[in-house]
């Protein structure tokens, strides 16, 4: 049986704006190249913000409130996936984010399968009280064991899947994600709305790009800003990007006597502001490309698509060395047990202390004093925007997507 007749089923929980979504897209894309490719989705309560133009089918199960409630709607779609696989003669099922795992690996028909860990485990904050527990000890440890295959996004989350869950090595692969430079560049290009011109114009222009979330970790950065700013007026702080902890970092902006603008209250661009919040913009590239530098405060990662996509706009990266991710891209010949303690000149970008409660008055102050030199250091910041967009090279498209097909081949070679 040839590659193009193999029926490959994609899961996922849901869509949306989130960076799985995105690795979810890309995947699509280039596995129906090769393969019969149909994504499933719980339900269609978000938009398809990256349609891959492959057929998609919904379980039509939404998510239930209350213990039973949920354990309800789990076995549904457990059923309804299950359903779909004899329907779809499913040959092989790979699954993306951890709730998707769980349905993909229990409605098991016979099809070969291969689950996609995209984040750390062990740092997931979410993982919270007795059901944490029954996560991390239990249920990961009992569901990881049973796809026949793992990628990892990262070397660190293979590491966390085989010291910390006790997963043999053989079974999990480190695939990075890939990317379209091409791409990225032609959007970085575009011109932006006239009336960010004088902004990006301005010599101190950091740009930090992700969700309003607790694990993308703004609020400290905000902390670093307000300092910094007292150091070296005419900073500019820009945020690209929305999300449930919005009303929250408007109030520490306001508190720490910042100057705010706020695209979605039309606010007028007639006067000087500090920290400019533009939103989730379709196009990002364009304004990061005109930023002095890229600012990723991360708690953790996987294999974080925003600074990689800085990288490769031409804009030098400083960056918490959070697990997992960074390092890994930043400085890869180091070892992955490495912990910034303090600012890492690294190969291809700044490596940072996390802005975490334990290290803040440390860390807070080695980044206001980083940062003040690379914004008065252009000849450093060009450096590195060579050196990220060079590195940049090894996760195209091309490179990454061979080491999938190698992987699927493999895996349905047990058939």
């Amino acid at each position: 049986m040839n590659s193009s007749s193999r029926n490959v089923l994609l899961v996922i929980p849901c869509f949306g704006f989130g960076g799985a979504q995105q690795v979810f897209h890309d995947h699509s894309v280039e596995l129906s190249s090769r393969f019969q490719v149909t994504e499933c989705v719980f339900n269609l309560d978000l938009p398809d913000v990256y349609p891959s133009g492959n057929p998609v089918i919904s379980l039509q199960v939404e998510a239930a409130a209350g213990l039973s409630g949920k354990l309800k709607s789990f076995w549904q779609r457990i059923q309804h996936l299950r359903r779909i696989k004899h329907e779809q003669h499913t040959d092989i099922s790979i699954s993306h984010l951890e709730g998707a795992d769980y349905v993909n690996l229990l409605s098991r028909v016979g099809e070969r399968t291969i689950a996609v860990i995209h984040g750390s485990k062990v740092h997931d904050d979410s993982m919270v009280g007795w059901t944490g527990w029954l996560r991390q000890h239990i249920l990961l440890p009992f569901i990881y064991r049973l796809p026949d295959h793992i990628v990892t996004v990262s070397r660190e989350l293979r590491q966390e899947l085989v010291g910390v869950y006790g997963i043999k090595p053989e079974r999990v692969t480190v695939i990075n994600n890939f990317f379209y430079p091409e791409q990225i560049l032609a959007k970085a290009n575009e011109p932006i709305e006239p009336q960010y011109e004088a902004l990006f114009s301005a010599p101190r222009v950091m740009v930090t790009s992700g969700r309003f979330a607790p694990q993308k970790n703004q609020a400290p950065l905000l902390d670093v800003f307000a300092t910094l700013l007292r150091e070296q007026p005419g900073s500019k702080l820009v945020f690209l990007g929305d999300g449930d902890l919005r009303d929250k970092l408007v109030t520490q902006t306001l508190g720490l006597g910042l100057r705010l603008y706020q695209a979605w209250n039309n606010d007028p661009l007639d006067q000087e502001y500090d920290v400019y919040m533009l939103g989730f913009q379709k196009n990002p590239f364009k304004y990061i490309r005109r930023a002095g530098l890229f600012v990723f405060p991360s708690e953790w990662e996987g294999f974080p698509l925003a600074l990689c996509e800085a990288m490769i706009c031409g804009t030098p990266v400083i960056t918490t060395d959070c697990p997992t991710g960074p390092r890994e891209i930043l400085a890869p010949a180091t070892p992955p047990t490495k912990v910034a303690a303090t600012t890492e000149w690294a190969d291809y970008g700044v490596l940072m202390p996390l802005l975490d409660p334990d290290f803040r008055q440390h860390a807070l102050a080695e980044w206001v004093a980083t940062l003040k030199q690379l914004l008065a250091d252009g000849e450093k910041r060009a450096h590195y925007a060579r050196q990220g967009a060079q590195r940049m090279q090894d996760f195209t498209a091309e490179k990454m997507f061979s080491k999938w097909l190698a992987v699927i081949d493999q895996v349905l070679a047990k058939k």
